[in-house]
């Protein structure tokens, strides 16, 4: 039996705590500081928070330490991996090698699980982590089903994989454009979000080809068609970026994804079943298309290419409701009439957005009516304009009236007795889906009931009603004659048992546990780490040579190697442009170059691997140079 894991992201412990309650198995989070997100720490009492509410079902929460360390750093870390082991947090998702080191000699239990900041896209990478001690390995993006199947086949590490959210477009981890431009590391957590910028396209004469788009802006992923087929190349974890993310976005998206993997357990329940507990109850429809993105994409999961950027909504556009055919000042204000597509319904309050010029504009509705949106002044708007709304607010009303929570189904025997002085006694048992089983013991008096059958009927239907989080149902009752009983009295046995099981920590389905790091291995033997292993501590660099490797450079934020490549990735240019040069006969074989306020960037391309890189661009254009 697979288990299966859909782990959600929680900026904080409100966050993560809706994440559970709409069907996440696990939360990822970070703790106070060396978390790949600046803007999302948390104080450990509050990861310790949503511990105790994931342990209710069963469910996990896992702490992000994946930023690189510097040496003056690894003490509070190790001292930060303590203080959240007692916490209660199930494993450590880690970039920097330095930390298997700390750990083992810190005695901490906790699984390590190896980021998507290590840049894991070959069997290679995944045995070297493997050997390193990960549990387990949270992939590359930009792979294909066959890419996984293949680190599937080398490694027995548990696979994580994002099926949702943003994507970088540079392999993770391996990103230095953000400190390059601005001083600002993704590996310490503070990434500029460089590739969102708007740039111009140049060939080497200094022509503009492209002007003032985001050309290294890609859609969103979106997965949810193929959790199958991920299952099936051996990932148990589905991961949804978004740790920035706010709450609606959270609670959307992981209830869409939640009844995904419940359809599919529900498809192949041999082979199959979920790794947490609970039953989510009440709450709303989702709909990925009513929260942010800037378009989907599957990206590369079939090995083939597509149109992957989003040159113009790098900051998000919203479902299409229709196009403008009309627009008129008014009493009230501008008045936009829309010809909506089929199944659209506007409401006040409408966030929109269209495109002019190039560039994206948003503006609120004041009212609408019917067809008719009623708004302040708004540059650009004309006849013609598609127009998208990227806030709902109908369906933000909903997401807040429609709280989730979850209940775990729990069968309830009663066995009935009576003694040789008539006195009744009951010993009620409830077992759950987890696999807790309590009992408790009432004596019930010496007064037997007159009608049996209503008796009967008036246990069942007490024992099996909700308490706390528990769904009860009465699957057994032995023993007759049956005592009188009030509703007041079972419903006391019911409350009872439910404390039982509250006493009574829920069984977690089994998480592969802490492995060890073989230092016989020579995975790195004669190897040459540059600065793309991002080694920026003494103790990884040691990790490195005790497996062999030969030299060990520093890290980019350290040394800012002249000439390095900034990005590598499977995304290009040519290709999104038509000028792609094993696929099309496009005639412009210059170089090309990305420029942004007189910064130049050069790219490369590497048509043997189909992949582009971005490096710094030396001197000017020739039409620039004297």
């Amino acid at each position: 039996m697979t288990y299966l894991e859909l782990l959600a992201p929680a900026r904080n412990a409100e966050i993560g705590i809706a994440a559970i309650d709409c069907g996440a198995d696990a939360v990822y989070m970070a703790g106070p500081s060396f978390g790949a997100r600046q803007d999302a720490s948390n104080e450990v009492a509050e990861v310790a928070r949503v511990c105790a509410h994931a342990a209710r079902y069963g469910a996990r929460v896992f702490v992000t330490l994946n930023t690189i360390l510097y040496d003056s750093e690894l003490d509070r870390a190790e001292e930060l991996m303590r203080s959240l082991e007692k916490a209660g947090v199930s494993a450590f998702i880690v970039q920097d090698l330095a930390l298997v080191r700390l750990a083992a000699k810190a005695g901490i239990k906790v699984p390590l699980h190896a980021s998507t900041q290590c840049a894991i896209r070959t069997p290679e990478a995944a045995r070297m982590y493997s050997s390193l001690g990960f549990s387990r390995l949270v992939l590359e993006r930009q792979l294909s089903l066959e890419d996984i199947r293949a680190v599937r086949a080398a490694t027995d590490a548990e696979l994580e994989f994002f099926v949702h959210g943003a994507l970088c477009v540079c392999y993770s981890g391996q990103c230095y454009l953000s400190e390059h431009l601005a001083g600002r590391s993704a590996n310490r957590g503070a990434c500029t979000q460089a590739c969102r910028s708007r740039y111009d396209l140049e060939d080497a004469e200094g022509n503009t080809l492209v002007r003032n788009k985001a050309l290294l802006s890609l859609k969103d992923y979106n997965l949810s068609d193929r959790l199958e087929d991920l299952a099936e190349a051996g990932v148990c974890s589905f991961k949804i970026e978004g740790r920035l993310k706010n709450i609606s976005y959270v609670r959307n998206v992981t209830r869409s994804y939640s009844l995904g993997l419940d359809r599919l357990v529900s498809e192949h329940p041999e082979r199959y079943c979920r790794a947490s507990y609970g039953n989510v109850v009440r709450g709303f429809n989702p709909d990925l298309s009513k929260t942010f993105n800037r378009g989907y994409t599957e990206l590369f999961l079939d090995g083939r290419r597509g149109r992957w950027a989003a040159m113009d909504i790098a900051k998000g556009r919203g479902e299409e409701v229709g196009m403008v055919v009309n627009v008129k000042p008014g009493r009230r204000g501008l008045e936009l009439l829309v010809r909506t597509l089929p199944g659209v319904r506007l409401a006040n309050g409408d966030g929109f957005t269209f495109t002019s010029g190039g560039e994206v504009t948003g503006f609120r509705a004041e009212l609408c009516e019917g067809n008719t949106v009623i708004c302040k002044e708004v540059q650009g708007i004309r006849p013609g304009v598609t127009l998208y709304r990227n806030v709902s607010a109908a369906f933000e009303r909903e997401l807040q009236a429609g709280t989730c929570s979850r209940d775990i189904p729990a069968e309830v025997s009663l066995a009935f007795s009576r003694d040789a002085s008539g006195n009744h006694t009951v010993v009620a048992e409830a077992l759950t889906a987890d696999g807790r089983k309590v009992s408790v013991r009432q004596e019930c008096g010496g007064v037997t009931a007159d009608n049996q059958d209503r008796m009967r009927s008036m246990a069942e239907v007490q024992m099996g009603r909700k308490t706390g989080d528990y769904e009860f149902t009465l699957v057994k009752l032995v023993g007759r004659p049956l005592p009188l009983l009030s509703a007041a009295s079972l419903n006391a046995i019911r409350r009872a048992l439910a404390e039982e099981l509250d006493r009574t920590q829920c069984l977690c389905t089994p998480l592969k546990g802490p492995g060890c790091e073989d230092c016989s291995s020579s995975l790195l033997s004669g190897r040459h780490i540059d600065y793309r292993g991002n080694v920026s501590n003494a103790l990884s660099r040691q990790v490195c040579l005790d497996h062999g490797a030969a030299q060990v450079d520093e890290a980019y934020e350290l040394s800012h190697a002249g000439g390095a490549e900034l990005m590598r990735t499977k995304y290009c240019i040519r290709y999104e442009l038509g000028m792609c040069l094993m696929h099309s006969d496009t005639r412009n074989r210059s170089e090309l170059f990305l420029v942004n306020n007189g910064r130049r960037l050069a790219l490369g391309f590497d048509c043997r691997n189909c992949e582009m890189t971005v490096r710094e661009a030396s001197g000017l254009p020739h039409n620039h140079r004297r």
